[in-house]
């Protein structure tokens, strides 16, 4: 009896075999469908026993037919070389020959290693056995052929018997005799040839037109599980002990591909939905090794190929005994393990990814499919800079409009902020502004402002008596620093009132208008305001923060006490931690504060970091406000968070912010423009030069002529001195030199140029080409040589902004006619063929841009 397990898949894309001891059919289900099944292939697949046959103890060797049909034929080899048909259920296709229960039995008993039935004519069969003096070790049988059966002996079996034939069938070829064949395939390029591994020592390929003639031949011992490549004839595959060979038959001497396991192989198969993919397993394994060989030409050479290495865990708790590919879908196969568990595997490929030009994914989903994502599902960076770029974020006159456009909340934090920036050194808040740009660059930041000397211009210490200031619970004080460069450096932060004053009541209403209750509340009792902070609590609407109540805040808030022994400051110390707004946070460990240690609150990260800066410009003594200045400035470059040009202002501290949080985020957009707009061209012009080629050549990518454009003017506009290189030339049909104005006006006197117009209009103008003399090109509508005035065709191009363009050189880039831009514009209003008489180019088809704007 045969102790070992082997699985195989059956034509039928539902059904497979496995077969030991007993013969069993399975039907896989999948599990979404309801049907019970009797055990579990994988998570979406199970599968139920159809039949099983125990008639057959001694198997070596099993092949289902190939043909597709609602009932399998199967030739079983045994341990005595006899070759049993036998069918899963009532024959519909095989019965008028009543194959069922034919013994196909060589004239001599010996073991039967393998059966394989031919792939293209289906109806050979042959079989390959151990070696005997006087018999051929291989022999083929034509089930065609078979011998008549009688009327008794055509009656219809099923899988659980077994009739004994009639009449012996005889084989229709033989080779071999006096040896031994261990494996054989079929090639499928010429059905009449095979290859047989055989003798312990040579690989044979035989042509059963002439059985007598080996075609190929080749000495090895590596003779079993020969397997030819499903998609290429030229190559096959076997094995000995522990290593795996590949053959070239076009070159026979040696394999190109020898394969060293760890382990004993004990079955090879190629995959039949794949390209050069091979699978092996190995003896106590739990796991199927693949390699996909990678065969390459140079010219019309095959180079050595390459092979790559895959382990796949199947996920079997047992050593796997066999493996069979699925014959239709892609990559799958199935292992059954020594304990007889079954696992539905599929192997998922290594993909090819691409990155589109438009910020679309595609990859390859097996060997006939893609997969393809547009930029707005994957939401990446890229497409929210295409997003903004089309609404011409960035390029607006004044910087708090682009914070709308930003879509993003530090953005518009630093767009705002060079807007406070701009107009605070416009008014003169931080002195001269002239003389504040030359120090502190464009936009000074607050380390930049505060020139405080501890020796010789520190602050001014102020004390407040909370009982002073109407809270009649407190005893005690707190103590604030004054100097004019704090106060600076406050209006940077946003707090544009003067502190402890009534002015606060403005900007605190503009945060009640936001909803921004807690804030407003917080920064009133910074101001040492806590009974506006009440009041503005009082009008914040139920569960206005994170499900907190306002209202009983505010009243925790009424019954403020400094006293470091009361119940209130106590409370208020442990339940603060439990709070989840930043602001309250902030605000109960300010009032809780002992010795004038406001750590907590200048380390609340959920505060804004103007609200942070100007608490700690308010707060902290010169030494440690310089301290905290630093740590912070520091830690946000290293978050690559744009808050900290708050910190530093666009000096070369900012360049690094910048270079930071293009490192962290990509946004290659907001760094080029931020460098462009907020940054002087002395401080940026090294850096800066390669982020705006960087982004010139995004918009390039993506065809948005129009933003490159108009980014383009942006920059002339901020940079002046920058000189751009002309990319554009006309140049002469004859001598091949440039004609341009702009640059032969630069070398030549003036006498070599036409003037048009009167002498108001000093414009130059050629009408022939300044090195040869020879006449420009005629314009196809108007027939006058380019460079003449002419007068436009149409008013409307007269009222255009594009005026300076009526009389400028444009030709179609495919048949190269043209003329005047103004003529060319009227007549393709009208037609949409070239304007040259015979020229048959329909040029303005070709155009998307200008055709949709015509049609438009």
């Amino acid at each position: 009896m045969n102790s070992k397990l082997e699985i195989v898949w059956t034509p039928h894309p539902d059904k497979f075999i496995t077969w030991g001891s007993d013969i069993c059919l399975y039907e896989v289900h999948p599990l979404k469908n309801n049907i019970n099944t009797n055990i579990k292939l994988c998570n979406t697949n199970g599968a139920n026993l159809i039949s099983s046959n125990s008639n057959h103890p001694f198997i070596k060797c099993l092949d289902v037919h190939p043909k597709v049909d609602s009932d399998l034929l199967m030739a079983i080899g045994n341990l005595y070389g006899k070759v049993s048909l036998l069918s899963c259920g009532p024959s519909s296709g095989f019965d008028p020959q009543a194959l069922t229960g034919k013994d196909l039995v060589p004239r001599h008993s010996r073991p039967c290693n393998a059966v394989l039935w031919n792939p293209v004519d289906n109806n050979v069969l042959a079989g390959c056995l151990d070696k005997y003096r006087s018999d051929h070790a291989v022999l083929l049988w034509d089930i065609i052929k078979f011998p008549p059966v009688n009327e008794n002996n055509a009656a219809k079996l099923s899988m659980n018997t077994v009739q004994p034939a009639v009449e012996l069938a005889r084989p229709v070829a033989e080779y071999g005799i006096s040896e031994s064949a261990h494996s054989l395939g079929w090639f499928k390029s010429n059905s009449k040839q095979m290859v047989v591994g055989m003798n312990n020592k040579n690989i044979k390929l035989l042509d059963f037109r002439d059985p007598n003639k080996v075609v190929i031949s080749n000495m090895t011992k590596a003779v079993y599980g020969v397997c030819v490549d499903p998609h290429n004839d030229k190559h096959l595959a076997s094995y000995l002990e522990n290593q795996t060979f590949i053959w070239d038959i076009r070159n026979f001497e040696k394999p190109i591909i020898t394969l060293t396991h760890l382990k004993p192989v004990v079955k090879i198969e190629w995959c039949p939905t794949k390209y050069n993919l091979l699978g092996t397993l190995q003896k106590d394994s739990s796991c199927i090794i693949l390699y996909d060989i990678q065969r390459t030409l140079v010219g019309n050479e095959e180079i050595e190929p390459s092979v790559l290495e895959r382990s796949v865990l199947p996920g079997s708790p047992h050593n796997i005994t066999s493996f069979s590919w699925h014959r239709s879908d892609e990559s799958r196969f199935l292992t059954i393990a020594l304990s007889g568990s079954i696992i539905d595997y599929t192997v998922f490929d290594r993909i090819t990814l691409n990155w589109g030009a438009t910020s679309s994914v595609v990859w390859t989903y097996g060997c006939k499919t893609m997969k393809y994502i547009q930029d707005n599902i994957l939401n990446d960076i890229s497409y929210k800079i295409k997003k903004r770029a089309k609404l011409e974020y960035g390029l607006k006159d004044e910087f708090w409009k682009n914070s709308d456009i930003a879509d993003d909340d530090m953005l518009s934090n630093v767009w705002n902020w060079l807007y406070l920036s701009e107009q605070l050194v416009e008014n003169n808040i931080f002195g001269d502004k002239d003389i504040v740009k030359n120090m502190y660059y464009k936009h000074p930041g607050v380390q930049s402002i505060l020139k405080i000397d501890a020796n010789t211009n520190k602050s001014e210490l102020v004390t407040f008596n909370w009982a002073d200031l109407g809270n009649p619970n407190c005893s005690g004080s707190v103590r604030i620093f004054k100097h004019e460069d704090r106060q600076r450096a406050m209006h940077l932060c946003s707090w544009d009132f003067e502190s402890f004053t009534d002015e606060i009541l403005e900007f605190v209403e503009h945060l009640e208008k936001d909803h921004a209750y807690t804030r407003a509340a917080a920064i009133a009792v910074f101001n040492l305001k806590v009974k506006l902070a009440i009041e503005i609590l009082g009008k914040a609407p139920d569960h206005a923060s994170d499900g907190h109540s306002l209202q009983i805040v505010a009243m925790a808030l009424a019954g403020f006490c400094d006293d470091k022994n009361s119940t209130w400051k106590q409370f208020c110390s442990v339940l603060r931690t439990k709070l989840t707004d930043p602001y309250l946070k902030a605000m109960f460990s300010f009032l809780t504060a002992d010795n004038y240690n406001y750590d907590n609150v200048l380390n609340e990260n959920g505060m804004a970091v103007d609200d942070r800066v100007a608490f700690a410009c308010l707060f902290l003594p010169d030494n440690k406000l310089h301290i905290y200045l630093k740590k912070l400035s520091d830690r946000l470059l290293e978050e690559g968070n744009l808050d900290g040009l708050l910190l530093t202002g666009t000096n070369a501290d900012g360049i690094k912010l910048l270079q930071r949080y293009l490192d962290v985020t990509g946004d290659i957009q907001s760094t080029a423009l931020l460098a462009v707009q907020a940054f002087s061209e002395e401080v940026s012009s090294h850096a800066a030069k390669h982020w705006v080629e960087s982004y010139r050549n995004l918009l390039d990518t993506w065809q948005l002529w129009n933003e490159r454009a108009k980014f383009d003017i942006m920059i002339s506009s901020h940079r002046p001195n920058e000189k751009h290189s002309q990319q554009v030339y006309v140049s002469c049909n004859f001598c091949g030199k440039s004609i341009s104005a702009c640059i032969q006006g630069l070398n030549r006197p003036r006498g070599q140029f036409i003037r048009m117009g009167n002498a108001a209009n000093n414009k130059l103008k050629v009408s022939s080409c300044p090195n040869c003399r020879k006449p420009l090109p005629r314009c196809a509508i108007c027939l006058m040589h380019m460079g003449s005035k002419t007068e436009s065709l149409n008013s409307d191009i007269e009222n255009n902004k594009v005026l300076e363009f009526a009389h400028w050189f444009t030709w179609c880039q495919t048949c190269r006619h043209g003329g005047h831009a103004s003529h060319m514009v009227h007549w393709f209003k009208e037609h949409s063929e070239c304007p040259v008489t015979s020229c048959t180019c329909r040029c303005i088809s070709i155009d998307s841009i200008t055709s949709t704007m015509f049609t438009s």
